[in-house]
C-alpha cells in the first residue's frame, strides 16, 4: 500500500509518575512527529508497552491519537497475540475505520512451526481486513521464514506488507527479490532501514524515528531518490544512538531520548524498568554528539 511508505513510527505510551497514561505527553509526541516529517503512526505496537495496558486504557489511547492526529497522517493499529481465534475476533470486532491496516505480530511463546505460522495468518486474512505481518524473532522466539512470507503474500492480497525484523538481512533481500507485485516490505530494524530501502523496501516502522523524525524521514526520502551518499551520512550520524536505545531492551532507551528532548517523562510499567544510570549517561553523551 503506497500510503504506508517512508517512515512509520511505533509510538511509545508515555506515563506519569503514578504510571497512569500521560495524554499530554502523548499529544506532544504525535504533534512532534507529524510536524517533522513522519509519514504514518503505529498505535499500540510492542513499543507502546501494550501488554501492560488495560482494555480501557487501550481504548483511550486509540481515541486520543485519532483525535490529535486529525487525519494529518495515516494510522496503523497493533492487534496481535498467540491465540489465533482471539486475535481474529479482536480484528473483526474493532472499529478500524480510522486505520489503514492492522499490524499483527506473529504468535509468541507457542513457537509454532512454519505451517502453524502460515495457518495463523491465513485465519487473520479471512477477516478481509488489511493486515501487516510482523516478524520479530527476538521477541517471539520463532522466525517467519522467507518462504512462508512469500507463500502468504502470493495467496492473500490483503496481507499487504511485512514488517521484517529478522536478524539476518539476507532474509529481507530474499523477500524483496521474490515478492509478488503489490506486496511490500518495511524494515522493522532501525539499523537496516537504509540498505533495505535501497534494495526496494518501502521504508521502516521505526523506534528511533520518533525521536529524530526529521533526520530519519529525510534519510529514507534520500534513499528513494537514490541519493546514497547523502542518505548514508544521516545513517552514520544516527547509528550509535540507534544501537544504544536497544542495549537494555525496548522502549527503555527511546524513553530516555524522548525525556531528554522534553517530550515525555521517563517512566515504564513493570516488568520493564528504566534504563540504568550507565546507559542513561551514554545516551545523553551520544545525543550531545548528534
Amino acid at each position: 500500500m503506497s500510503i504506508l511508505k517512508g517512515v512509520g513510527v511505533a509510538l511509545v505510551t508515555p506515563f506519569n509518575e503514578n504510571l497512569s497514561v500521560d495524554f499530554e505527553s502523548l499529544t506532544r509526541l504525535v504533534d512532534f512527529n507529524i510536524e517533522n516529517g513522519t509519514n504514518y503512526l503505529v498505535v499500540l505496537g510492542t513499543t507502546a508497552e501494550a501488554a501492560t495496558l488495560s482494555a480501557e486504557e487501550k481504548k483511550q489511547v486509540i481515541e486520543h491519537i485519532i483525535k490529535v492526529t486529525n487525519q494529518r497522517v495515516p494510522l496503523v493499529l497493533g492487534i496481535g497475540g498467540n491465540n489465533t481465534l482471539e486475535v481474529k475476533k479482536q480484528i473483526e470486532e474493532t472499529d478500524l475505520s480510522a486505520f489503514e491496516a492492522v499490524l499483527s505480530v506473529s504468535p509468541y511463546y507457542n513457537k509454532p512451526n512454519q505451517e502453524g505460522l502460515y495457518q495463523h495468518y491465513k485465519m487473520l486474512a479471512s477477516t478481509g481486513k488489511n493486515i501487516i505481518i510482523y516478524n520479530v524473532p527476538s521477541r517471539t522466539g520463532q522466525n517467519i521464514e522467507a518462504e512462508t512470507t512469500l507463500r502468504l503474500a502470493k495467496e492473500f492480497p490483503n496481507l499487504l506488507m511485512i514488517k521484517e525484523a529478522a536478524p539476518n538481512i539476507l532474509q529481507y533481500f530474499d523477500i524483496l527479490r521474490k515478492k509478488p507485485e503489490g506486496f511490500n516490505l518495511v524494515s522493522g530494524d532501525d539499523e537496516f532501514t537504509l540498505p533495505v530501502t535501497l534494495a526496494g523496501g518501502n521504508g521502516v516502522i521505526s523506534v528511533i524515528g520518533q525521536a529524530y523524525p526529521k533526520e530519519f524521514s529525510t534519510m529514507v526520502q534520500l534513499a528513494f531518490d537514490r541519493k546514497v551518499d547523502e542518505a548514508y551520512e544521516i545513517h552514520n550520524k544516527l547509528v550509535e544512538i540507534t544501537r544504544l536505545i536497544f542495549a537494555e531492551g525496548n522502549p527503555c532507551g527511546i524513553k530516555v531520548v524522548l525525556a531528554e528532548k522534553g517530550i515525555i517523562k521517563n517512566y515504564l510499567r513493570l516488568p520493564l524498568v528504566a534504563a540504568s544510570e550507565g546507559l542513561y549517561t551514554k545516551i545523553k553523551a551520544e545525543m550531545a554528539n548528534i
